[in-house]
């Protein structure tokens, strides 16, 4: 079950696209901003059919 979401990234505020696996659950994790490679706090939270994308700096 994978779903993109397009998102900016806190630090430098370009725009850039995750891809999310939805199958595993809410899940918290990192990843890099393609364009200033600062690490970004990704926190996705899923109920059923419904599903939410929250991006944060990792010092936030």
């Amino acid at each position: 079950m994978l779903e993109t979401q397009a998102y900016t990234c806190p630090y430098c505020g370009e725009p850039a696209e995750a891809v999310l696996d939805l199958s595993g659950g809410d899940q918290s994790y990192y990843e890099d901003c393609p364009v200033c490679c600062r690490p970004i706090l990704f926190q996705l939270s899923t109920d059923g059919d419904q599903w939410s994308l929250d991006v944060r700096r990792e010092d936030d």
